[in-house]
């Protein structure tokens, strides 16, 4: 009885990707707004009801790159050491991620992450939504600091996160620019060194 659960488990993740890797190549190709669910469905070779039982919108086909790191910032909170300040463990954790040039901080080269950024940056309705992934976010920090909570977490929380989208968004743009990712890195750690010391 365990197998056949655990085989429609990985067929359903193998639908999800084919889908979702078809709507990134398509949009990376022709632009956002130029590609329609339609056209997805087909390429990924599933039926409209089936994309949307996956995705609920077209902005999920691309943003849902950003699940893994949904609620992050809460987490880190939670889980940081005794004797830990909340804003010393949020800025040891965007340090490490510069430091593995991971793309959600902005310092990644791979043309495929730069692209990626790109489309999303510039492309205003995956833009709106990602500001209602981070509104989402920010409600779950200021519950992380404060379970009130009350209205100076949620002010905290809302600087934090601004903090986080402008310097990934400053370093992505350096890298846009034509610099690599190992060039700007010591930029980018004083940029975040400076910002979370504002914070303090």
């Amino acid at each position: 009885m365990i197998e056949p659960t655990g085989l429609r488990a990985r067929k359903k993740a193998r639908t999800h990707d084919a889908i979702a890797d078809a709507a990134i190549s398509l949009f990376l190709a022709h632009g956002f707004d130029q590609v329609s669910v339609s056209d997805i469905a087909a390429a990924a070779e599933v039926s409209k009801p089936t994309l949307f039982r996956y995705f609920p919108t077209k902005e999920d086909l691309v943003l849902h790159r950003f699940a893994d790191h949904h609620g992050e910032a809460a987490r880190v909170v939670c889980d940081r050491g005794p004797g830990v300040s909340p804003v010393a463990a949020l800025h040891r954790h965007f340090r490490a991620g510069l430091d593995r040039y991971e793309p959600v901080t902005g310092l990644c080269d791979h043309p495929a992450v730069v692209e990626f950024h790109r489309l999303v940056f510039t492309t205003p309705s995956l833009t709106g939504r990602l500001t209602q992934y981070m509104l989402e976010d920010e409600r779950a920090l200021a519950e992380a600091l404060d379970p009130g909570p009350d209205i100076r977490a949620r002010l905290k929380a809302a600087q934090v996160l601004a903090v986080q989208r402008v310097l990934a968004r400053t370093n992505w743009q350096k890298i846009a620019d034509g610099r690599t990712a190992h060039d700007v890195h010591p930029e980018a750690v004083t940029d975040a060194d400076h910002a979370f010391a504002q914070l303090r």
